[in-house]
């Protein structure tokens, strides 16, 4: 693991600190609190694609636009013992998953099964944080969303995909579940602020320029993404040589899931912008499923299995001057035993940006 050199902050103080400005721009006080959870919930994984760096540009530079409503109205559209249709009304995409999740696992509780889709909604955070709601509950937790465009097809060079994330969580008998969260890009958006932010170019082959060279420049990638001059590769890469159809094809699935489930908008639709250019609410689908495994051979066989599985991966013949072998949500809970007790790494731009909202809102909770 690489020597940290950013400064700790203590985890309840940031907590404290976002819930804070949420409630100073009017989202309710229950709401803010999960909000924050759920960003928090990235830096303890070490997803800092979706963490306190995103606080500021996302959601509250967004509600102070008037994109994104800061009460979050939820009205069920349709709903069958197993399934529902959840309209979040251009609300904040974190409160509507939670609703989603929820209504998944009561069904799944009662039918074995549960699938919600959520259509008029905004980012919703960390993908593995509803996912693993899931898992919490000794379900298999699965969900995806639609982004606005950033991904190229298999031989093309116009952003036309979302970055669209398909995760899956899975309990086991270990102290982690198994957590697969990632993008359907080599990277994602998230990813390239980050680098951006620390002055980190994006390495060769990730992203496409509409005249088909390949972009490295951090600052430059992300002006080009948002004036569609340039495109982030689906996962395998560019062209088919290493399989980026692959990625391609499961990016589409994610679109259509997240948007045909609920009759919602997709693909050019989500760029953000109105018939002028102007911001404009999101309206993202997503959706969300709950598997319950005491409906097949039970919850404890099932955890067994699968850890079962996930040990024997982990102890296969390593490859030369390889140390280990890890399986998908390891890394992460490692992060969180290295950070648990020392807080939230954060580096100089996001210390800069919590002082501003801290001065802007008459604020006194955080000190850096």
């Amino acid at each position: 693991m690489t020597k940290e050199t950013r400064p700790y902050v203590p985890w309840q103080l940031v907590d404290d600190f976002m819930t804070a400005v949420f409630i100073k721009l009017g989202v309710p006080e229950d709401d803010a609190r999960l909000c924050s959870d759920v960003l928090l919930e990235s830096d303890r994984r070490g997803i800092e694609s979706h963490g306190c760096n995103r606080f500021k540009p996302i959601y509250i530079d967004r509600i102070k636009a008037g994109i994104l409503n800061p009460v979050t109205k939820i009205d069920i559209l349709k709903e069958t013992p197993t399934t529902a249709v959840l309209d979040a009304n251009n609300g904040m995409g974190m409160v509507a998953s939670k609703k989603a999740m929820d209504i998944c696992i009561e069904k799944a509780h009662t039918y074995g099964m549960g699938m919600v889709a959520v259509r008029n909604s905004s980012h919703y955070g960390i993908a593995g944080y509803w996912a693993s709601m899931a898992t919490k509950e000794n379900m298999i937790g699965i969900t995806g969303t639609n982004a606005r465009p950033s991904i190229a097809p298999t031989f093309g060079v116009e952003n036309m995909l979302g970055t669209n994330p398909l995760t899956f969580g899975m309990p086991t008998d270990e102290p982690f579940p198994f957590m697969l969260d990632c993008a359907t890009s080599i990277i994602q958006n998230g990813k390239i602020e980050y680098y951006a932010r620390i002055g980190k170019d994006v390495p060769a082959g990730m992203v496409v320029g509409r005249d088909g060279s390949e972009m490295t420049d951090s600052e430059q990638i992300l002006k080009d993404i948002r004036s569609q001059k340039a495109a982030l590769a689906p996962l395998g890469g560019l062209g088919d040589l290493f399989a980026g159809y692959k990625g391609y094809g499961y990016a589409t699935v994610v679109e259509i899931l997240s948007a045909a489930l609920q009759s919602g908008i997709f693909l050019k639709a989500l760029e953000g912008k109105d018939e002028n250019g102007q911001p404009k609410p999101y309206q993202l689908g997503h959706f969300f499923m709950a598997i319950d495994t005491e409906a097949f051979m039970g919850a404890d066989a099932f955890k067994k299995t699968c850890g079962d599985i996930l040990r024997d991966l982990r102890a296969s013949e390593k490859a030369p001057g390889q140390e280990r072998i890890y399986t998908a949500g390891e890394k992460e809970y490692e992060v969180w035993l290295e950070r648990k007790d020392k807080g939230v790494p954060m580096a100089e731009a996001i210390q800069r940006e919590f002082v501003q909202l801290r001065d802007e809102y008459g604020l006194s909770l955080i000190h850096i």
